[in-house]
């Protein structure tokens, strides 16, 4: 289990649309760590968590939830 793993998986979905469908569908790490072994990505929770906290809100908004982080409006306040 290595860091570089889930640093390569972040790099990864932004370019695979389905892969980052799958996962946005998740709210559980538990199960996001299993889609991301299957595709051969392998690393633990406290791994994932250290990537997660690198990332800016919009980066993991567009990766786990479109839900979380900011939104751009077309008349910001």
């Amino acid at each position: 289990m290595t860091q570089e793993n889930a640093a390569r998986l972040f790099q990864a979905i932004k370019q695979d649309q389905a892969l980052q469908q799958r996962l946005k569908a998740t709210a559980d790490p538990e199960a996001f760590i299993k889609i991301a072994q299957e595709r051969g990505y392998d690393f633990n929770g406290k791994e994932l968590d250290s990537e997660i906290s690198k990332l800016s809100e919009e980066d993991l908004a567009a990766i786990v939830n479109p839900g979380w982080g900011n939104r751009r409006h077309i008349y910001p306040r």
